[in-house]
C-alpha cells in the first residue's frame, strides 16, 4: 500500500476521485489554501462544523457521501449510518458511501467511544441530511414550478407529485456548488457534537431503509485479504522501527551499547532521554537489532508489585484516593444497625489485556510543512492532538488518518504506537513505521483495572430486602485517560521526561432495583507505579461495567437464594422501570425458564448443568442475559453451551448488524469471564503471549447464541457495542453456582479455581 504524502493535504483530489462538491469538511485541518476555492471560482466555505458543508457530499451522479467523525470497529456502525442518511435524502442504502476518521475529512465527534457510534454520532449527520434534502427540493421547487409540497424524492430524483414528467436530479441540482449554508452547533467536541437545522428529521413511519438488514461492508475485503490495514502502509524512504521496552517496572536507562548492533547493516540507536528504538530499512532488520541491543538498565524501585496472589489484598488495605457515592436513598447505617438479617459477599476481578489479535501499528512522517499520522487508534481526532502536543506544532498541522488496526475497544496499545512513530519521525528526519511484537502489545498495553466489590444487604423477617450497599474498590478506570491527546499519559512522554497525569474515576452498577435505602459508591487507590508502568489502567471494552455487575448481579442472586426465591421472579420483584422488566422476562421466555429457586437441584454425574441471568442498563441500553453451562467436575472445564440475550436498545437501525454486534459481545465476554487474567511478578508483567495470556478459542465458544431483539421505533436508538458484556460474567457465575451449588467469586473462573471450588464444597 504505497500512500502519498504530499501536502498540504489534498481533500479536493479525493472529492474529484469520487465525482463529490467540496461539501464536506472536518472542522479547522490542513486543508488551507489550497481548498480556498472551488472550480470555477466558487469560495470554498469554513471547514467548521456550523456549515452544512461539514457533513455530506453530493456527488455528480447524485449519489452521497458522508463524513463521519467516528470509525467502525467491527460493528457495522457505517453500514447504519448510510441507512440514516439514505432514509433523509431518499436514495438508497446502496448510493450512500461513509467516510470515516479522517481528521482532514471529518468533524471530531470523538472517535469510537462509550457505545455512541449512533447514539450519539448519527445526531447531526441525520440533521445534515435531512437538512440538504429541504434545500435540494426547495430548489427543485423554483426549477420545476412546482411547491415543494408538491414534490417527492425517490432515490435522488425529484418529480411532481402530479405529473411525474416534472422532474430533476441531484446531480442537476447541486451543479457543482456549495450548499453554502449555515447550521446551528452546540459547541461542543467528541461524541456530544451536534446540530440544529431548520428541517424535521421523518418519522420513523416513513424510514424505507433503516430498520432493514443490510450486510457489511468490509467482510469481503477481511475474509479475502483484499483490505488494507494500518500494518500495510507504505512510503518511500520509510524507516521500520522496533521500540525498546524496560525489562521490567521502575527502571530507567543507564547506558546504550550502540555498538552491540553493528552487525545489522542499516541499523542504527535512537534516544532520548530512557526512551530508547531501533530503526533500520528492512523491517527484519529492526527485530533483529531490538533483539540484539545491549541496555544498562537503573532499578529505580525494587519490588515494585505485589505478590500477584496478594493483589485483591493489596487493593483492601490500600489507601482510598477518592470516594464517590452517587447513589444514596434512606438511611442504609441505620436499616444495619436494626437488621433482622445480613447477607454480604466480596467480588474480585483481576487486571485484563486488550491482547488485541496483533501488537498496534502506526506510520508518521514528520516534514517542516506538516505531519500526517496514519492509525489503527479508534480516536485518530485525540491522535493529532497528541502528536501536536508532543511534536509543539499547531494540530492543524497534523493530519491523522484512521486505517484498520488488529483491534482496539478502549485505549490499547494504538495510542502509543502513534505517538512513538511520531517521536521517531521527528528524530530521524523520515517517515517512521512502528509495530510492536506480541510481547509489547499484551506486557505494555493499559489495562483495564483489578478491583474489589462489596456488597451487604438487610433482609427484614418477611423477606424483603430493606437495604442494600454495594461499594467497589480499585484502581482508576483513567488512571490514564482514556485517548492518547495529552502526551503526558503516554509511554514515550513518561520516558522522555513528562511528568504523569492521573485522574480517578470508577462507577456503580447500572441497574433499577429499588430498595427502601440503598448505597452505591466506588472507591479507587493510587496506582502500583506513577510513571512507566506495565499495569497503568484505562478503559477497556465496557470500562469496568462487566467488573462491576460481575459482583452486583451475582449479590442479587445471592439475595435470591437468601430469600428462597426465584432469580427471575426476583428481579421483576425490584425492577421499577418497565423496559426493564420487559427485558428480563423476554431473555427468560426465550430460554425457556423454569421458574425455581437456585442451586437448590440434584447433583450427580461428571458433568454438572445450571442456568444463570443477570442484567444492566448501559446508556440508555438495556439488556439480559441467561447462560446455560455444563460444569466438568475432572477437568475445572466451565462451558457455556448456550447463551440467550434479550436487548433493547430503541430504534433499531439494521437487525442483523445488531444480532452480530450482540454475538461479539457474549464470545468477548466469555473470554474475559473464564480465561483473561493478566499475570505478572514483583517485577514485571509475565503475560506477553497467548499461552501466558488465554483467551477462548472456537472449542469453547457456545453451541448456540440466541437473541431477542425489542425494537421502540419511538424511542431515539442508543448504544449496542458494549451493553451486553456486561452482562455475561453474572450469568455464568450465576448459572455455575445452580449448577454446583458453589459460588465463585473470583474472575476468571478458570479450571483451576473451579477443581479448587468443588473440592473445598
Amino acid at each position: 500500500m504505497n500512500v502519498r504524502t504530499a501536502l498540504p493535504l489534498s481533500r479536493r483530489e479525493f472529492l474529484k476521485a469520487s465525482g463529490a462538491l467540496i461539501v464536506s469538511c472536518a472542522g479547522p485541518s490542513l486543508i488551507g489554501n489550497a481548498l480556498a476555492q472551488m472550480p470555477g471560482g466558487s469560495a470554498r466555505p469554513a471547514l467548521l462544523p456550523t456549515e452544512l458543508d461539514s457533513w455530506v457530499a453530493i456527488t455528480r451522479e447524485g449519489s452521497a457521501v458522508a463524513f463521519f467523525g467516528k470509525m467502525d470497529m467491527g460493528q457495522g456502525v457505517d453500514v447504519a449510518i448510510a441507512q440514516i442518511v439514505a432514509d433523509e435524502l431518499d436514495l438508497t442504502f446502496e448510493r450512500v458511501e461513509v467516510i470515516m476518521g479522517d481528521t482532514g475529512l471529518t468533524c471530531n465527534q470523538g472517535g469510537a467511544s462509550g457505545s455512541t457510534g449512533i447514539f450519539e454520532g448519527a445526531k447531526p449527520l441525520r440533521k445534515a441530511a435531512a437538512e440538504a434534502r429541504r434545500l435540494l427540493v426547495e430548489q427543485a421547487s423554483q426549477t420545476l414550478g412546482v411547491p415543494s409540497a408538491g414534490l417527492r424524492v425517490d432515490d435522488g430524483v425529484v418529480s411532481a407529485i402530479s405529473d411525474p414528467t416534472k422532474k430533476t436530479t441531484y446531480a442537476q441540482l447541486i451543479g457543482g456548488r456549495h450548499f453554502h449554508h449555515r447550521v446551528e452547533w452546540n459547541k461542543k467536541i467528541g461524541n456530544a457534537m451536534d446540530i440544529e437545522v431548520q428541517a424535521k428529521p421523518k418519522p420513523p413511519a416513513e424510514y424505507r431503509v433503516v430498520g432493514k438488514s443490510f450486510p457489511r461492508r468490509d467482510v469481503e475485503g477481511k475474509v479475502f485479504r483484499t483490505a488494507k490495514y494500518v500494518t500495510d502502509v507504505s512510503i518511500p524512504g520509510m524507516l521500520h522501527a522496533r521500540v525498546i521496552q524496560p525489562p521490567r517496572a521502575a527502571c530507567t536507562v543507564a547506558a546504550v551499547d550502540e555498538g552491540s548492533i553493528k552487525a545489522v547493516g542499516g541499523a542504527r540507536v535512537v534516544r532520548e532521554r530512557d526512551f530508547v528504538a531501533v530503526v533500520a530499512g528492512r523491517e527484519w532488520d529492526a527485530v533483529r537489532a531490538a533483539r540484539m541491543l545491549k541496555i544498562d538498565w537503573n532499578v529505580e524501585k525494587k519490588d515494585p508489585f505485589p505478590p500477584m496472589a496478594e493483589l485483591h489484598d493489596h487493593i483492601r488495605r490500600a489507601p482510598v484516593r477518592k470516594r464517590d457515592e452517587p447513589v444514596k436513598k434512606g438511611d442504609v447505617e441505620a436499616a444495619f444497625k436494626t437488621a433482622a438479617r445480613v447477607v454480604e459477599a466480596e467480588y474480585e476481578w483481576p487486571f485484563q489485556s486488550h491482547a488485541s489479535m496483533g501488537p498496534a501499528c502506526a506510520v508518521a512522517d514528520v516534514r517542516e510543512d506538516g505531519v500526517v499520522l496514519w492509525t489503527g487508534s479508534q480516536k485518530p481526532h485525540y491522535g493529532q492532538l497528541g502528536v501536536a502536543r508532543l511534536l509543539g506544532v499547531p494540530p492543524e498541522k497534523v493530519r491523522a488518518i484512521w486505517i484498520p488496526g488488529p483491534g482496539s475497544y478502549g485505549r490499547n496499545d494504538a495510542g502509543d504506537a502513534s505517538l512513538f512513530a511520531a517521536k521517531l519521525s521527528k528524530l530521524t528526519g523520515r517517515p517512521v513505521r512502528v509495530q510492536g511484537m506480541r510481547h509489547d502489545g499484551t506486557a505494555w498495553d493499559p489495562k483495564g483495572p483489578a478491583c474489589v466489590h462489596r456488597a451487604r444487604a438487610v433482609i427484614d423477617g418477611a423477606g424483603r430486602v430493606v437495604a442494600y450497599e454495594f461499594i467497589s474498590k480499585g484502581f482508576s478506570r483513567v488512571n490514564i485517560q482514556t485517548n492518547e491527546s495529552d502526551p503526558h499519559q503516554s509511554l514515550v512522554g513518561m520516558a522522555t521526561g513528562l511528568p504523569p497525569k492521573h485522574t480517578d474515576g470508577f462507577n456503580v452498577p447500572a441497574e433499577s432495583y429499588a430498595f427502601d435505602n440503598k448505597r452505591m459508591g466506588w472507591e479507587t487507590i493510587a496506582p502500583l507505579l506513577e510513571a512507566c508502568s506495565p499495569l497503568r489502567t484505562s478503559h477497556l471494552r465496557d470500562p469496568v461495567g462487566p467488573e462491576i455487575q460481575f459482583g452486583s448481579e451475582q449479590f442479587i442472586d445471592e439475595l435470591a437464594f437468601a430469600t428462597n426465591e426465584d432469580a427471575v421472579a426476583f428481579r421483576l420483584k425490584y425492577v421499577t422501570k418497565p423496559r426493564d422488566a420487559a427485558v428480563i422476562r423476554a431473555a427468560a421466555a426465550k430460554a425457556g425458564w423454569q421458574t425455581r429457586p437456585s442451586g437448590r437441584g440434584a447433583r450427580s454425574g461428571d458433568v454438572l448443568s445450571g442456568r444463570g441471568i443477570a442484567y444492566a442498563q448501559r446508556g440508555g441500553t438495556i439488556v439480559a442475559a441467561v447462560a446455560e453451562v455444563e460444569v466438568e467436575r475432572k477437568t475445572g472445564r466451565i462451558w457455556a453451551r448456550r447463551v440467550t440475550v434479550a436487548h433493547d436498545c430503541g430504534l433499531i437501525i439494521n437487525p442483523e448488524g445488531l444480532r452480530r454486534t450482540i454475538e461479539g459481545n457474549v464470545v468477548h465476554g466469555l473470554s474475559r469471564t473464564l480465561f483473561e487474567e493478566v499475570r505478572f511478578d514483583r517485577n514485571s508483567v509475565t503475560s506477553v503471549d497467548w499461552m501466558s495470556y488465554p483467551i477462548l478459542d472456537i472449542g469453547d465458544a457456545p453451541e448456540s447464541i440466541e437473541v431477542t431483539l425489542i425494537n421502540h421505533p419511538e424511542i431515539a436508538p442508543t448504544g449496542a457495542g458494549e451493553p451486553t458484556m456486561r452482562v455475561i460474567p453474572a450469568a455464568v457465575a450465576n448459572a455455575f453456582f445452580d449448577a454446583t451449588g458453589v459460588r465463585l467469586r473470583t474472575v476468571p473462573l478458570n479450571p483451576e479455581r473451579v477443581k479448587a471450588a468443588l473440592a473445598r464444597a
